[in-house]
């Protein structure tokens, strides 16, 4: 990045700054906290502040280009070393990228509209399974390419990185014997001689993973039920151990009314016939795909990592120009961050484009080929942001 645009996207950050705070964290004081500067490499950490009057000073003076603050509380936040510091517990922190997202989009727009339908997931994993409650955690947008999410519940202040690697092998379905979710049961006859096997499995309404099986096992008949029949049986026998024989059948079961009703109840062998199919689909099919599908995402090291330092919300991300937005669960479906994280305005930029880029903001969508171009200022933030882009001059005014 050359001098001009680094002092053009530096004053930029100063007057958003200067007119706006950040949201600081509970247990402010006890917080370690770090700062990118411009033009200067690598991170300035082990800071600490008494007052939020205090640390906008120096952000309005040094203007960061990333700012951090830890995850952990410490009895000396300021201390040079680790050690020194006297860790006193941690937030439990998710760090949703598109980055680690399988089959992840390369358009940004689609990128971000994929990673908050995963952020959506995390939050019905800690609100249904963990039991947290929503004024316990706090969501944020990076700025970037995802969603932070804070677990601000006492009980997990003090859990070694031991136990938060066992909550993410939790989220991700890591170790889950798919194969344990169905189960037989005998039914016994009013004369006590009739003895028949059913097959069974978690009912919709079963907590945790039980209850997402149950919505894999749903959602895969209903596919079939939806399919010509021809379709479905080129699907069925795909699979292994279901023939030519079996899979018409498996289709025609399937046709019944009541045969949703009845999986939905954890029944598995209803209309007759089709229990001997399912243990085919569960262990060839099923096992391989619901886990991919209905796990949670986040990334590993950053959630075990007790001392990790996070994105300040309302801080600008240096490499976006976006807004590190602070959001409320129940804001989270409307949300779109490539409007409402765009704090810069419209006035135009003289750029010389460094490299091809493709992006989208504010509902415009830019392909951009090497040389110059005027873009509106906050999609020239974004560009230089970015390192696509140098500026020309400085606009007037």
């Amino acid at each position: 990045m050359k001098a001009l645009t680094r002092s053009f996207l530096s004053s930029k950050f100063r007057e958003y700054y200067l007119s706006s705070s950040l949201e600081v964290p509970p247990g402010f004081s006890s917080r370690e906290w770090g700062f990118v500067l411009f033009d200067q490499p690598g991170m300035r950490r082990h800071k600490s502040y008494f007052s939020q009057g205090e640390l906008m000073d120096y952000v309005r003076s040094m203007v960061p280009s990333h700012i951090y603050h830890s995850a952990a509380y410490y009895q000396r936040p300021s201390a040079p070393t680790m050690k020194e510091k006297l860790w006193q517990g941690a937030d439990l922190i998710f760090d949703l990228d598109a980055d680690h997202l399988r089959d992840a989009p390369k358009s940004y727009g689609q990128m971000l509209a994929l990673v908050k339908k995963e952020a959506q997931k995390l939050l019905g994993f800690l609100t249904a399974d963990f039991g947290f409650s929503e004024k316990d955690v706090s969501l944020v947008f990076s700025g970037g390419r995802g969603y932070h999410l804070h677990v601000r519940d006492r009980r997990v202040h003090l859990l070694g990185s031991d136990e938060r690697r066992e909550i993410v092998d939790y989220l991700t379905g890591r170790g889950l014997d798919t194969e344990k979710m169905t189960f037989k049961v005998v039914l016994t006859g009013d004369v006590g001689t009739e003895r028949v096997l059913a097959l069974r499995c978690p009912p919709a309404d079963a907590p945790g993973w039980g209850g997402r099986f149950n919505q894999a096992v749903l959602q895969f008949a209903k596919e079939i039920r939806s399919q010509d029949r021809d379709s479905a049986i080129k699907r069925l026998t795909g699979i292994k151990g279901i023939g030519k024989t079996l899979a018409p059948e498996f289709y025609c079961s399937l046709q019944s009314d009541r045969v949703l009703d009845d999986i939905r109840a954890g029944n598995l062998d209803s209309p007759k016939g089709v229990q001997k199919i399912w243990p085919f689909i569960i262990k060839n099919y099923l096992a391989d795909q619901f886990v991919k599908v209905l796990g949670g995402e986040t990334d590993e090291p950053v959630t075990a990592d007790t001392r990790r330092l996070i994105r300040c919300p309302a801080s600008l991300h240096g490499g976006s120009g976006l807004r590190v937005t602070p959001l409320s669960i129940s804001s989270l479906e409307d949300f779109d961050p490539l409007w409402d994280a765009v704090v810069f305005g419209d006035s135009p930029v003289s750029l010389q484009i460094t490299r091809p880029f493709k992006t989208e903001i504010r509902g415009e969508k830019y392909s951009l080929l090497e040389g110059p171009v005027e873009v509106p200022l906050h999609a020239a933030v974004f560009l230089m942001a970015r390192g696509a882009a140098e500026l020309v001059r400085y606009p007037p005014g």
